[in-house]
């Protein structure tokens, strides 16, 4: 029913670059389009690589001829970077590698050279996988045996890096300084700088310039100023600007206060500095003049929008997309510069899906968790409902890093919706629904009230009549595997099936997998005696107890997932098999196409049809009961 899918846009001159998936393919391909003539051109197919390649990210340098890209295999995390001369549209032979799939790079200004961060191994069963990472320098041509460390843990000692800690780096937009983001879960983490030029010093003197006491989750560098997003004295947020080279973060300018609604996010264009705010059911977006600090809002449609700049060094172009539950997006194109804000031509999203209003109706409402706390929840149900309990209902949440699960369509759940499922999504302590304050109501010492949170907003479907316990399906993934696992093994007669996907389940024995000391700022370390306590509420393998009768379970693995480790997600799965008392199936579906993650949507596809099935079988949805 979908159109194709972009991701990744950005321009270079008059010419974009993008990553596509064609409507009814599985894997996204380069592309560049001239924003003159609007002609298209296919700049590269990662299967030219292998099957199974995928495209994570890419930087096109300064000049628009060159153009690094980063490639994944089968969902790994672990990718190599490759560089793409535009010209020939074939790839020159230097290879950097291992790279994690979330860390930037970026040419040089003379387009000579590329920053980028390396990991220390490659090995996805070595402990040192995610440590001891350096911010290197290629000079492109030569052996990466010669690139330059710009920092590292080893070589920089009186920067304080820990082991598990990654050293990201990246140019200012002027290409005046150099950054170094020593960055971790936390989104609160000590950055330093140096002047451009002193990338070809022999070792360089870096000069802090925030902490994560500062409570700085974002910033920007313009002409020697320093804008910053803080939840410092302000869990909602506040937009400041200091001196760059003396910053004062308590005696700052702030140009946008905290208020009842929370700052999301900021990134900037050349001349502009953009913000949203949110009420958790809504998202406006709004600017900031880099110049006098002017406010305005965007001209944008009511629901979720969000934006992004297609080239922050040359122009004040930007992309804004507006979405919501039943309402699929759509990308508008919008320059401050002309103040109107039009759907794009070069972006169609379109498909042709149903009007998903005249079939749903969208309920936001905020429930009394267990002590009192009123937790957001939003339900999404079929409008012709029976409030009678018989309905199967699907519920998820997540709770972790202050990550807001916003309104936001999703053809998995729209599918779910179709099948007459009652779709709900609980946004729990833990996450950043409400601000700094709401995370740290769900972390470390107050873990259990995301999974305490979960079950009431469950138990409040059940006693509405949304649903009843044997329609009811519990999901979580990722960080949310200790929401789920936790809800099932406190109250295992509260679902009928519970999908752990990629779940970290296992949260005492997190510190021994390579992404496990990354946890530490959010849950804890084995090694404390107090966060020992908590860790040891947190894990859901040793809660699961023989005799219980806990629900259908179905465990998601990916076999390529250095994130949450296999054998974590398997040993719940084990545990549940040989102690549950319900006889009710417990299944590990285990993914060899499959990282956390992947791109690939065939594999999607079939994944999420067999998860689906396994769960509407389960809660008698007579279209998935097997035939006779």
């Amino acid at each position: 029913m979908g159109g194709d899918s972009y991701r990744n846009m950005v321009k270079n001159g008059n010419i974009f670059f993008y990553t596509k998936t064609i409507k009814n393919a599985k894997l996204s391909k380069l592309y560049s389009k001239n924003g003159k003539t609007g002609k298209e051109t296919l700049v590269f197919d990662p299967e030219t690589l292998g099957k199974n390649t995928q495209i994570t990210s890419f930087s096109v340098d300064p000049k628009g001829e060159k153009m690094a890209i980063l490639f994944s295999k089968s969902g790994s995390e672990i990718c190599e970077l490759r560089i793409l001369d535009l010209t020939t549209k074939k790839l020159i032979a230097d290879v950097i590698e291992p790279i994690w799939s979330e860390f930037g790079f970026e040419f040089t200004l003379d387009s000579k050279a590329l920053l980028y961060t390396k990991m220390s191994t490659n090995d996805p069963n070595s402990d040192n996988l995610l440590k001891d990472m350096k911010a290197m320098l290629h000079e492109i041509g030569t052996s990466t045996d010669k690139d330059i460390v710009l920092a590292s843990r080893e070589q920089y000692p009186e920067l304080n890096i820990l082991p598990e800690q990654f050293a990201g780096i990246y140019f200012s937009d002027d290409y005046k300084y150099i950054i170094l983001r020593i960055s971790s879960t936390k989104s609160e983490n000590p950055v330093f700088y140096a002047p451009y030029s002193s990338i070809k010093d022999k070792k360089i003197s870096w000069k802090q310039i925030m902490k994560p006491s500062d409570g700085i989750t974002e910033f920007h560098i313009a002409d020697d100023r320093l804008f910053f997003l803080t939840h410092k004295n302000a869990p909602n947020y506040k937009i400041g600007v200091t001196d760059l080279k003396k910053p004062d973060f308590e005696n700052a300018k702030f140009i946008v206060p905290e208020s009842e609604k929370v700052i999301g996010s900021i990134h900037n264009s050349k001349n502009y500095l953009y913000y949203s705010l949110t009420d958790g059911i809504s998202q406006d977006k709004y600017q900031i003049s880099i110049k006098n600090h002017d406010v305005k809002k965007l001209p944008l449609p009511d629901g979720m929008n969000g934006s992004s700049s297609l080239n922050p060094r040359e122009s004040d172009q930007i992309l804004c997309y507006n979405y919501g539950w039943l309402t699929t997006y759509i990308i508008y194109e919008y320059n401050p510069n002309e103040g109107v804000a039009s759907k794009s031509k070069n972006f169609d999203v379109t498909g042709s899906y149903p009007d998903y209003k005249k079939l749903y109706e969208v309920k936001e409402i905020e429930i009394k968790s267990h002590d009192g706390v009123m937790v957001p929840l939003s339900i999404i149900y079929p409008k012709n409902i029976k409030m009678d309990g018989s309905n199967p209902a699907y519920i998820t949440g997540y709770g972790g890093y202050a990550s807001s699960h916003k309104p936001n369509f999703s053809n998995r759940l729209t599918v779910l919706l179709e099948q007459g499922v009652v779709v709900a999504v609980a946004n729990v302590r833990g996450g950043g629904e409400k601000g700094e304050s709401w995370h740290q109501a769900g972390m470390k010492a107050t873990k259990p009230k995301t999974w305490k949170d979960f079950i009431a907003c469950s138990e409040y479907l059940i006693n509405q009549k949304y649903t009843s316990s044997s329609k009811l399906i519990g999901n979580g993934v990722s960080m949310g595997g200790v929401l789920i696992g936790r809800a099932i093994t406190e109250r295992p007669d509260l679902f009928a099936v519970a999908i752990a996907e990629v779940g970290m389940t296992n949260t005492l024995r997190v510190e021994t997998t390579a992404n496990g000391p990354n946890q530490i700022p959010e849950i804890g370390t084995i090694t404390d005696k107090e966060d020992a306590k908590h860790l040891i509420e947190m894990d859901a393998q040793s809660k699961v107890k023989k005799g219980v009768k806990y629900p259908a379970v179905i465990v998601r693995v990916g076999m390529n997932d250095s994130r949450v480790v296999p054998w974590m997600p398997g040993k719940f799965a084990a545990v549940l098999q040989n102690n549950s008392a319900s006889g009710k199936p417990v299944l590990l579906y285990a993914n060899y196409d499959n990282g956390h993650f992947t791109s690939d949507l065939d594999v999607v596809m079939r994944e999420y049809a067999d998860i689906y099935a396994f769960a509407l079988w389960q809660v008698g949805h007579q279209k998935f009961q097997p035939a006779k």
